[in-house]
């Protein structure tokens, strides 16, 4: 079993692999700028920097990894990374299921969502072992994601799911408890206690 874990985590930390991954999240993070364009139009440019989530947490992982193929942590980035692509890409899978739950219907649109943005979480999660953030890079990250949520619950910049308007007020409570987990994760990940197995054991 060892030895497994020792085979995943050189592929995911090998350089080749890891330009791989940050091509990957480029290009779905240019892709996510675009498909919030149509908001962003509509959007004060006050809010500019709070509505586009999911490409916005790509972004914060693209300065990760390119931390890493210099040899450097972007220590910010990473906390930010890890709290912000778990919590919208679990997010997004969420809606669109419920979005299913509510049309019957979401399309290879909707299904390739789901994929896309289940797989940001895990990639999330997949580098825990390399983080080195400390205890204040939480806290900022934390500030980032509840205040995030006031502007999204609050000043009604979340993102559009017209048929899901109704449940608003729901899907706002959800969101701040998720927020508050991906903290949780990102704060246990900074005690070391969701590393048993750190980088430095390879």
């Amino acid at each position: 079993m060892q030895q497994l874990i020792f085979q995943c985590w050189h592929i995911l930390t090998n350089k080749a692999f890891l330009i791989l991954l940050l091509i990957i999240n480029i290009l779905g993070t240019i892709y996510g700028y675009y498909w919030y364009g149509a908001q962003l139009a509509t959007t004060e440019p006050i809010f500019y920097i709070f509505v586009p989530d999911s490409p916005t947490a790509s972004l914060f992982f693209c300065f990760a990894i390119i931390g890493w193929l210099l040899g450097k942590h972007v220590k910010l980035m990473e906390v930010l990374a890890l709290v912000t692509l778990v919590k919208y890409g679990l997010w997004a899978v969420v809606m669109n299921l419920l979005t299913l739950v509510e049309t019957g219907y979401i399309g290879w649109m909707g299904w390739m969502l789901v994929f896309s943005h289940f797989m940001m979480a895990v990639q999330a999660v997949l580098y825990i072992p390399k983080y080195r953030f400390q205890f204040w890079h939480v806290a900022v990250a934390a500030i980032w994601t509840l205040h995030n949520d006031v502007i999204d619950y609050v000043f009604g910049q979340m993102p559009y799911y017209r048929i899901l308007d109704q449940f608003a007020s729901q899907i706002g409570y959800f969101t701040f408890w998720l927020s508050i987990v991906c903290i949780v994760i990102a704060y246990f990940t900074y005690k070391g206690k969701l590393q048993p197995i750190r980088e430095s054991d390879f």
